[in-house]
This record gives structure tokens, sequence and C-alpha cells, in this order.
């Protein structure tokens, strides 16, 4: 075109456009009005429900926790908070100390975990590293069945079935023991009927087992297939690819598992009831009559008035924030450990 005479050809782009607006174009008109997405009605309506469903479950806490304030707020009232950790229990005096009951709830707690847990982790190794396929299977229905009995009839068949024989085991393990210093004191003189706090520790650890095994087999199924094998490349017998891979990969899940079934003992109430003996005396033999928060309270609910009714409902209220508080504890040991992971 130099020679042609012809003006230099555009760019049909820049016809007419200025250049500052082809330099800082201006951004799109939004987007407002127009047909929504589809699903979007179903996902706002989703979302609203979900937020309910959070915010009912806290309301009922807070009922809760409420009532049983207002109802216990006599027994407070009247004898202080220094109530929850005496140890006197005199109905007849309106002296309803819930100390010894809840150093009892715990002693019972620790005995089922030092019954079920060893119990527990077995069955799931078991099930996970060491029972055939076909044989995986039975064992965990089994399993789940006995997670589903309901606890009175633990508790009857204790009371009928094991309460007599053990009372001649536990007179025998006391003079077995007779003369430990330490030993002899926590099995001291056994009861003659068998309702004892060991044998309310026996028969939790025995209700708490399927639960703890439950969580502890879906934990321990959960560990990488290519970690295990790594370790039997090298070299490892069985028992050291579990120590070595399983339980590293696990620890987390377990501890969680064992509060759980903490929890599932502090609260227990009908098959404590029958077994246990009814004794609101603390003592340090496992082999002794006791009671419970959730015990006495079942025992004694329907006779108690006044202030001693009122302190009942206060022993519901120190189990609810034992389980609240077990819960946090629950919830921390799981952070902890999955930030020394690296899991968020």
């Amino acid at each position: 075109w130099w020679g042609s005479g012809l003006p230099p050809a555009r760019s049909p782009t820049r016809i007419g456009v200025p250049m500052t607006q082809l330099l800082d174009p201006a951004p799109p008109p939004p987007l407002v009005g127009g047909p929504r997405p589809p699903g979007f009605g179903i996902d706002r309506a989703f979302r609203v429900l979900a937020v309910l469903a959070g915010l009912f479950v806290l309301v009922v806490l807070v009922c809760i926790i409420y009532v049983l304030l207002d109802s216990s707020r006599e027994w407070i009232r009247f004898e202080g908070f220094s109530s929850l950790f005496s140890l006197a229990w005199e109905p007849e005096n309106d002296e309803c100390g819930a100390g010894a009951m809840a150093l009892m709830t715990l002693i019972v707690a620790g005995l089922a975990l030092v019954i079920a847990v060893p119990i527990s982790v077995g069955i799931a190794l078991f099930v996970t590293e060491v029972a055939p396929r076909r044989a995986r299977l039975p064992i965990v229905f089994v399993i789940d069945l006995l997670a589903a009995i309901p606890s009175v009839v633990f508790g009857l068949w204790m009371l009928r079935q094991l309460s007599k024989p053990l009372s001649g085991i536990y007179a025998d393990v006391h003079d077995a023991v007779a003369g430990i210093p330490v030993l002899g004191d926590l099995l001291g003189d056994p009861s003659a009927s068998g309702l004892a706090l060991m044998t309310a520790g026996i028969v939790v650890g025995i209700m708490i087992t399927p639960i703890v095994t439950a969580i502890t087999r879906e934990v321990f199924a959960t560990c990488p297939l290519s970690q295990k094998e790594a370790s039997l490349a090298l070299g490892a017998t069985r028992w050291e690819m579990i120590r070595g891979a399983v339980f590293p990969h696990s620890r987390s899940g377990v501890v969680a598992a064992v509060i759980i079934g903490f929890g599932r003992a502090v609260g227990e109430t009908i098959a404590v009831a029958l077994v246990i003996g009814a004794s609101q005396r603390v003592t340090g033999n496992l082999l002794a009559p006791g009671d419970t928060l959730a015990s006495v309270i079942a025992n004694q609910f329907g006779e108690a008035s006044g202030v001693w009714r009122s302190a009942l409902i206060g022993f519901g209220l120190v189990l609810l924030v034992i389980t609240i508080v077990i819960g946090i504890i629950a919830r921390s040991v799981l952070r902890r450990s999955n930030a020394r992971l690296g899991i968020t």
C-alpha cells in the first residue's frame, strides 16, 4: 500500500474504539436476575434444616441443664456447692453429699475399662488381622448383637447366675492376698452376697466391650494396606507389623474409643443398681458393697422428698457435667493426635 496511495489498513478491533478503553476495559455488568441454577431451592432448604438440627441439639441440652438446675436448687441453696465434694450421706439429717458416690462411680468405670479395653483390642486385632474372611462377618454380627442387648438383661444375668459364684471367688482371692499390704486393702473382706463394686465393674466391663470393640475394629481397618505390606516386606513378624504400623496409625481412634467407653460406664444405671449392693459410704475395698451416682438415683428416687429428692436430681446434673467433660477431653485428645500426624 506504500506505493498505491491507499490508506493503511486498520485492525477491525480498533475501529471506533478509543485506545484507553482497549488498554483498560470496563468490567462486565453484573448478572442481576435471570433464572436460578437447578437445585438452588433444595440446597437452600437443606442448609436451613441442617442449621435447625444443630440448634435443636443445643436447645435440648440447655433445657436439660436448666431443668436439672431448677430442680436441684433447693439442695444447692441448703448445703451449698461444697456438697458436691462432701462424703457425708445422711438424708434424714439433710446431709446429701455427692463426693462418695462420685468416687465410687469413677472406681466402677475404671474397673470396667481395665476389664474391657484389653479384651476389646484383642478382639479387634483378631477380626482385622488374624481371622479368615469367612469368620469375620459372624464375629462382627455377634459383637453388634451384644451391643444392642438392654442393660437390665446384663444386670439380671449377673444377679441371678454369677453373684453367688463370685462371692466364693472373692473369698478365695481375699484369703490369698490377705498378707499383702496394698492388695489386702483393695481386696478386703468380701460381701457375702457377691454384690460389690467389683461385680458392678465386671458387668459394666462386659457391657462396654462391644462398643469399644466395634470402634477399635473400624479404626484398625483404616490402616493403609501399603504400610502393612511394607512392614512385612522388610522382614517384620505379624506382631511387629501391628506394633509398628497399625498401632501408631490408630492411636487416636483407640483413645477415643476408650474415652467413649468410659463415658458409657459412668452413666450406666440399672445393671449397676442391681449388682453393686447399695452402700453410700466410700470405701477402698473393691469387694465391698457401694453405690454410684446413677444407681443411688434409681434406688432411692421413689421414696425421696424435699432436700433428699433435690439432691438426687442434682446428682443427675453432676453426671451430665462428667459426661460433657469426658467428651471435651476426647475431642482434645483427637485434635492433638491428628495434629501430630498432620491430619486436619
